[in-house]
């Protein structure tokens, strides 16, 4: 049933694949027998998988005629259509659409005839995204490592559409969404340690939220306890980029946050005898927890992507993605960005598109500027770049009061306040305050 045909100037030596009797069936069902119609819209939708434009345009005439009530898709009625569009002499004329009827060798096969129309048409996607590959490779301006995020992007969204299909129908989200709001939750949400944040806060999916601290504000503590408790209390597997400390510096805060050991102990590899106990009570969970430290020099968000797809081939996908921190992720090598600035906001920007790409909350970790230090800090803080407050759907700014000399003084010694100053899907000008336990390496609540 299948015939090759590069009439359409495909692209290199493949030939076009191409199924014109499926085509022709599909369409003949619909001008034979109208219950065909919804079997063959929920496969074909718009009509674009058809190769001959004149298949789209019957497509589109013979929907148009269906939604008429009273009035049946046939070959007369369909080619008044057509007549009024002024294509019916393009689609072949009168005696086409006739043909197209006598084509179809059963119309109660209609969704299996456009299965093949799509498979078809998405054969032809994959050899199109495959040679514009190959030309973005041999391409001096494009660097290797954007011409193959580039390919891989789309093969992941060919392979994506041709998996469970998500409906954007209103009709179809509207029953999904009071379920959960008669179960009180969302699914997809995360939650986080902190109860009170909770009631302000949730990670969802496609949401770039932004945790921003002046150096020592307990921006590292907050990842490592978000880390912790996604990946080992809820079981979800998390990917943790960390640009400012190494593996061993992330397990040891795990240690101490987990099995309450001191962690200047855990630095200088300086336990006792107690702590050895602590330590072999949560050792089995820390190895079975499903998190990915990746202390890579040089990340990227191209790596990022890289490794969120490494882990959705390993059969787990992460549930979140936390950067420690925005700054110090290497700009992509695009030669678009002209300032220190630019850069920032192009890897603010990746990180958004990252998380709406994959369905995943991506929690990035920002520095503030020196004019922040002293006060209470504003979204306008963010060091480098304007773009941060404009990518980010939540913003918590941590705050501690320190003296001068840096120590942790006056009357809110031994707190972090975590500021809401942005939260697109909730109140925002909420203050939560946290308990810093940093010789624990944690932040808790106060009023758990």
């Amino acid at each position: 049933m299948s015939s090759p045909d590069d009439s359409s100037g495909g692209p290199g030596p493949f030939a076009v694949p191409y199924d014109r009797e499926a085509e022709q069936a599909v369409l003949g069902a619909l001008l034979l027998a109208p219950g065909a119609v919804e079997a063959v819209v929920a496969v074909l939708r718009s009509g674009a998988d058809f190769h001959e434009p004149a298949h789209q345009e019957v497509y589109r005439a013979a929907l148009a005629v269906h939604d008429r009530p009273g009035v049946r898709a046939d070959p007369l009625t369909v080619a008044a259509e057509l007549g009024r569009r002024g294509s019916l002499a393009r689609v072949g004329g009168a005696a086409y659409l006739h043909a197209l009827v006598q084509a179809v060798p059963t119309a109660a096969n209609a969704g299996h005839y456009a299965e093949k129309v799509v498979e078809t048409a998405r054969r032809r996607q994959l050899i199109r995204t495959l040679t514009a590959g190959l030309q973005r490779a041999g391409m001096a301006e494009v660097g290797p490592e954007d011409a193959a995020e580039a390919v891989l992007a789309e093969l992941r969204g060919l392979v994506g559409d041709g998996g469970e299909r998500r409906s954007l129908w209103l009709g179809d989200l509207v029953p999904q969404f009071v379920d959960e709001l008669e179960a009180g939750r969302d699914p997809d949400a995360l939650d986080t340690p902190w109860p009170d944040l909770n009631a302000v806060v949730e990670l969802k999916p496609g949401q770039l939220i932004t945790v921003g601290a002046a150096t020592g504000g307990g921006k590292s503590l907050f990842a490592m306890n978000l880390v912790a408790h996604v990946g080992l209390r809820r079981g979800r597997p998390v990917l943790m980029a960390s640009l400012e400390m190494g593996g061993k510096e992330l397990v040891a805060r795990l240690f101490a946050s987990e099995a309450t050991v001191p962690l200047d102990r855990l630095v200088r590899r300086r336990v006792e005898d107690a702590d050895w106990q602590r330590m072999a009570e949560v050792t089995g969970e820390l190895q079975r927890a499903p998190v990915l430290l990746d202390d890579t020099p040089s990340l990227s968000v191209a790596t990022l992507r890289s490794r969120i797809r490494w882990m959705a081939a390993q059969g787990r996908p992460p549930a979140l993605v936390v950067v420690d921190y925005l700054q110090l992720l290497t700009p992509e090598r695009s030669g678009r960005a002209t300032t220190r600035a630019q850069e920032v906001g192009e890897i603010s920007r990746g990180l958004k598109l990252l998380a709406g790409e994959f369905g995943v909350p991506v929690v990035a970790l920002a520095q503030f500027n020196r004019g922040a230090v002293g006060r209470r800090p504003l979204v306008s803080d963010f060091k480098e770049s304007s773009a941060i407050e404009q990518d980010s759907n939540v913003i918590v700014l941590l705050h501690r009061e320190l003296g001068e000399d840096g120590a942790d003084t006056g009357p809110k010694a031994g707190t972090v306040e975590a500021i809401v100053a942005k939260n697109r899907n909730g109140a925002a000008g909420r203050v939560v305050e946290l308990a810093f336990q940093g010789h624990y390496g944690r932040l808790t609540s106060l009023h758990a």
